[in-house]
């Protein structure tokens, strides 16, 4: 019963939505790295809730590196963070503890655990655990930005709306604007819609989900490992831990099945030096390794499961059939908080497979 990531570089979280305390630590990082706290702080902050289409409850996530950084470097031993929770209303959930909430982990955690399970707020199983997993991967996106690897998300759909999409001539400036963008669109009058619409939903008690759509530039050609841990296999393993991700697709994805062999591939030809296609179908990935263009992929978030409206569920104390209004405090959507994770689980595993493929040291610049 594990909740560790990685083969060069681990990532292993800890900590319940209600306790005292939630964190990640990293093992593997070199020593020598140089750590831009306020970075770390503005990803944190990214996944905040803010406003009428977020839950009210409001966490500092004031984090505090207590191993594996000294003098403002990395030591090389594992680094440990820790965010302590201090905005918790744990009777919320008491009433509640047997009746599981459809669409959450509750009945699937208690059938694991075996009733031993934290079930406040969700407890391991809730998003607010993935506090820490942003600030893991706010570290692997400095090591990656040190070697002109970027990367960044848009909602590319939110209750039937659609974003623009990004601009092939101008990603850099795409990636720019959204890592600025509380609520990441690159269209804000359809984003303003957006959040009408989440704000409707909310308003009969019910939430929608989303779309979002990666880009990563600046990875090389070359990177990625056949068969088992290819991009795609890394990358949708640690997409499909986010809470609430259903769907992810590269390049064309599913669109790949209408189309002919002579419409999906993507020539290559020569840009000075360098090899390039005409094309991103793929998305940047052949034979699952990057082939040095853009890495571009889709992910499902489906509507937050915590509704206000009467559902059917089960007791599990009793063993009969029962309904379950919830109460406490809940987002509309998160499919806009979900970007942030999404870029830092990308960041974290492209990390892994740049340690595998250029070594250590590439950490640190070398």
């Amino acid at each position: 019963m594990k909740s560790t990531f990685g083969k060069n570089l681990t990532v292993s979280l800890f900590g319940e939505s209600h306790g005292a305390a939630i964190g990640v630590t990293l093992d593997g990082l070199a020593p020598g790295i140089p750590l831009d706290l306020d970075g770390i702080r503005h990803q944190l902050d990214l996944r905040r809730p803010a406003g009428a289409i977020s839950t009210a409850r409001r966490e500092a996530d004031a984090f505090q590196i207590v191993s594996g950084f000294f003098d403002g470097h990395t030591t090389g031993t594992p680094l440990t963070l820790l965010i302590p929770n201090q905005d918790t209303k744990s009777r919320d959930y008491a009433a509640t503890r047997f009746l599981p909430r459809p669409g959450h982990a509750d009945y699937t955690a208690f059938a694991k655990y075996e009733g031993y399970q934290d079930y406040r707020g969700g407890g391991h199983f809730s998003g607010r655990i993935t506090a820490p997993l942003v600030a893991a991967g706010a570290i692997a996106m400095q090591i990656l930005r040190r070697h002109g690897v970027t990367l960044g998300t848009h909602i590319a759909q939110c209750a039937g709306i659609g974003d623009r999409d990004f601009a092939a001539e101008r990603l850099d400036e795409d990636l720019e604007c959204l890592s600025q963008r509380t609520f990441p669109v690159l269209d804000e009058e359809r984003g303003a819609a957006m959040r009408e619409a989440i704000e409707a939903a909310h308003a009969q008690g019910d939430s929608v989900g989303g779309i979002l759509e990666t880009c990563v530039l600046g990875m090389p050609a070359g990177v990625g490992e056949p068969y088992f841990h290819s991009v795609e296999s890394v990358l949708s393993h640690l997409l499909f831990s986010v809470p609430a991700v259903k769907g992810v697709e590269f390049g064309l994805g599913f669109g790949f099945a209408g189309l002919r062999g002579s419409q999906a591939n993507d020539p290559f030809r020569y840009d000075g030096d360098r090899v390039v296609t005409t094309t991103n179908h793929n998305g940047g990935v052949n034979g699952g390794i990057t082939n040095g263009m853009p890495i571009l992929f889709r992910v499902c978030v489906k509507p937050t499961s915590s509704i206000y409206l009467q559902q059917d569920t089960v007791d599990l104390a009793r063993g009969e059939n029962a309904t379950l209004l919830i109460k406490g405090r809940h987002d509309p959507a998160i499919v806009h908080r979900a970007r942030v994770v999404v870029d830092s689980v990308t960041a974290l595993g492209l990390t892994d497979l740049m340690i595998e493929r250029a070594g250590t040291a590439w950490m640190r610049g070398e």
